[in-house]
């Protein structure tokens, strides 16, 4: 009986994605999540609503949605001002 070997096993998820050639793409969409996901969380333990957060970062509540859905472009600027508005910082590296 003959096997094949699975020429996968061994590897890491970042080898099959860079093979696959979606590895940056994946990788700024998992790193977009990230930031939404934290600072919902950090709106939440500042018991601030999403229209008293868009107030603060003087925009819409929907412009807040866009910031918020890891779907969306959003700039590093404003990324930093509601960093800034929940007590973070936004840190960004090139490697």
């Amino acid at each position: 009986m003959m096997t094949h070997a699975n020429p996968h096993l061994g590897s890491s998820l970042d080898d099959f994605l860079q093979e696959e050639g979606i590895f940056e793409q994946t990788q700024t969409q998992a790193i977009k999540e990230v930031i939404a996901w934290q600072l919902t969380q950090a709106m939440q333990e500042q018991s601030l609503s999403k229209t008293r957060m868009a107030a603060m970062l003087q925009t819409s509540r929907s412009q807040l949605d866009r910031l918020l859905d890891p779907t969306s472009d959003v700039t590093l600027s404003t990324l930093e001002r509601a960093a800034a508005l929940v007590g973070r910082k936004l840190s960004v590296t090139l490697v």
